[in-house]
């Protein structure tokens, strides 16, 4: 890199599970780790983790990581891409997936973009589109409406108002729930939505325990699955 150069933001995906990574992620991903030692990442462990995994001869004392979570001040943010400014190349790794998709990471891209530094996505999977490609519904016209509220009345009329878009708009609509409470959702989803609204469900993705199916929400009466601290998708569609 030449004197003053400024080094780049490589959006860096992971794994969506305990699955080996290059079995989901293209060598690019192995490549780019084997030279960046700068990270920004939502947690410290997960991450060390992950890149001993991909590339186990990376030095762990060589790696410099920052740590970006809810609770990361706003004035932090601009630090975590010193690196950059410095001339380093720098990658940011969500908890699982994709970066800056449903994750915290989006606030530092959009940083970079306004500090001058290049962003550069690399490929890798994401729960929220593997789900939809495989969902059968709508992948021309869809959202995402991350979680949905906790309190039972206040859940009950979010899912009536998205089965309602999704009719109106003939528009696909995906959200997801804290795991633990996912058999509460599906109970709550077959109790509140329409016989004949679909629902896709996709859970453990690209895991050897993967699940995805989709019915007619009178037939998920009639069918049993336990996703119970399961990373799992959601998406209905009136169609």
């Amino acid at each position: 890199m030449s004197k003053g150069a400024i080094g780049k933001l490589y959006l860096i995906p992971i794994t969506l599970g305990e699955n080996q990574p290059l079995e989901v992620l293209p060598i690019t991903v192995k490549n780019t780790i084997a030279v960046i030692d700068d990270y920004i990442v939502e947690n410290e462990k997960t991450a060390r983790r992950f890149i001993k995994s991909i590339f186990p001869e990376k030095v762990q004392a060589s790696l410099r990581l920052s740590t970006l979570n809810k609770h990361t001040p706003i004035e932090d943010h601009k630090q975590m891409l010193q690196a950059c400014l410095n001339g380093r190349n720098t990658g940011i790794m969500s908890e699982s997936g994709c970066p800056g998709v449903a994750d915290p990471g989006a606030v530092i891209v959009k940083l970079a973009h306004e500090m001058g530094i290049q962003v550069i996505p690399l490929v890798g999977p994401s729960s929220i589109l593997l789900a939809l490609m495989a969902s059968g519904m709508n992948g021309q016209s869809f959202a995402f409406n991350g979680y949905l509220p906790i309190e039972k009345s206040e859940k009950k009329a979010a899912l009536k108002n998205l089965e309602k878009l999704s009719y109106d708009k003939n528009q696909t609509q995906i959200f997801i729930e804290t795991p633990y409470r996912n058999n509460k959702l599906l109970e709550d989803m077959v109790q509140t939505l329409q016989p004949n609204t679909h629902l896709c469900i996709a859970t453990d993705i690209t895991l050897g325990t993967e699940y995805i199916k989709t019915l007619r929400i009178q037939d998920w009466k009639k069918t049993k699955v336990d996703l119970h601290n399961r990373p799992t998708i959601f998406i209905i569609a009136v169609v």
